[in-house]
């Protein structure tokens, strides 16, 4: 094990919150991320097709679904590609992962799979009642993450 890089994943979201964990961390933990794997993951939303399907009255087409998913997937691409930038200005080169799915279980699938060792995400800072009606990613990677998490706060 000695030798080998940490593993280090950023979640990028379409937040302010994300980007912001991003640069805190870029500059809170630049020396030890320059010896790093870093990993930037964003999640793409699937598809409810239930939905899409009752609000078209059934003349949902395969072409329209697929225009969709499309549409995701660039605006995901987008999102990584500006958090790579933000790494390059800091001098950190980093590699990028789009997953389908729900995020919560996504990000802590991908924790296991790269063998992540600091998860870093950043918190949309809503209150306790909402968050217990909400749910919160950021609340669940910390119970569920099979590895340390950093969970970055944007001050108001």
């Amino acid at each position: 094990m000695e030798g080998e890089k940490k593993q280090v994943m950023v979640a990028i979201d379409e937040s302010e919150y994300s980007h912001y964990a991003l640069e805190w961390t870029l500059q809170n933990f630049h020396d030890s991320l320059l010896n790093s794997q870093v990993v930037l993951f964003t999640v793409q939303p699937t598809v409810d097709y239930g939905y899409i399907y009752a609000s078209s009255f059934g003349v949902t087409s395969s072409e329209f679904l697929t225009t969709i998913q499309e549409n995701q997937k660039k605006t995901s691409l987008a999102l990584l590609d500006k958090a790579k930038d933000i790494c390059r200005k800091h001098g950190i080169t980093a590699e990028t992962i789009i997953e389908a799915g729900d995020p919560k279980e996504a990000i802590c699938e991908a924790v296991e799979k790269l063998k992540i060792q600091l998860l870093v995400l950043g918190s949309h800072s809503r209150g306790a009642l909402k968050r217990a009606f909400l749910g919160s990613v950021s609340n669940y990677c910390v119970h569920n993450a099979n590895c340390q998490v950093l969970v970055v706060k944007k001050k108001p």
